[in-house]
């Protein structure tokens, strides 16, 4: 299993230290940064799963650094306060931390919720691959793959068995262009006669999406494709 990477913004050098040499015996990949403005470029530059951040920064305070990474990211984020940043706390929690410790704080429970922070995201991002897996959503065009349906604005649209299975085919590989005699074997199963069929029921689908974005394209001189991400 790949270490989970955890990322301490402390400007104690002692703590870090020692917080870290914690950290790697559980077997936690461990990056600190001691000033704000170390932090925030060490996150933007690193692929982190969790971070321990300190309030009380220099050069750039924990609070204004928190807005700053929960503009791009909802990476899980346990703050550090002392017992007289009761308000810097409640503003961090608004902000969507998602635990705080007050120093000076048992180690053992650090790890104990950091762990329990991880496993929750981890089973969301699993959710989302699963959720992901069943269905896919460009503009506002919904295919459902598991109840075989296609919704535009979340209104079911009318299409053909044939029309389905080419919407599937085309949108469980986004970015692949296939061409016409390859749909017509894979949608019909059996060998291409008449690629005018596949355009037939391409051009179909167009007018019930009703979709100005074309949910599918065109590669000219080659065939049809979905798009790998949403324009």
């Amino acid at each position: 299993m790949i270490p989970e990477r955890i990322l301490i913004i402390e400007d104690e050098k002692i703590l870090v230290k020692g917080l870290t040499r914690s950290l790697e015996q559980e077997g936690f990949f461990v990056d600190a940064a001691h000033d704000g403005e170390e932090g925030f470029q060490k996150w933007k530059s690193g692929k982190h799963d969790l971070i321990i951040l300190d309030l009380m920064l220099p050069k750039l305070d924990g609070v204004s650094l928190f807005r700053e990474i929960r503009k791009f990211s909802d990476i899980p984020v346990i703050m550090l306060t002392a017992k007289d940043e009761e308000i810097d706390k409640i503003v961090g929690l608004e902000l969507g931390a998602d635990d705080y410790m007050t120093k000076p704080f048992n180690t053992r429970e650090l790890i104990a919720r950091m762990r329990g922070i991880l496993r929750r995201a981890r089973k969301n991002i699993e959710a989302e691959s699963t959720r992901t897996n069943q269905q896919l959503t460009r503009h506002n065009i919904t295919i459902d793959y598991i109840g075989r349906r296609v919704l535009r604005d979340n209104k079911e649209i009318n299409v053909t068995p044939k029309e389905f299975d080419i919407l599937q085919l085309l949108s469980k590989n986004p970015g692949r262009v296939y061409s016409r005699e390859t749909i017509f074997e894979l949608v019909w199963g059996e060998p291409c006669y008449d690629t005018r069929t596949v355009d037939v029921h391409v051009k179909n689908i167009r007018e019930k999406l009703k979709d100005k974005n074309q949910l599918i394209l065109t590669k000219w001189g080659v065939g049809y494709y979905i798009s790998k991400d949403e324009a």
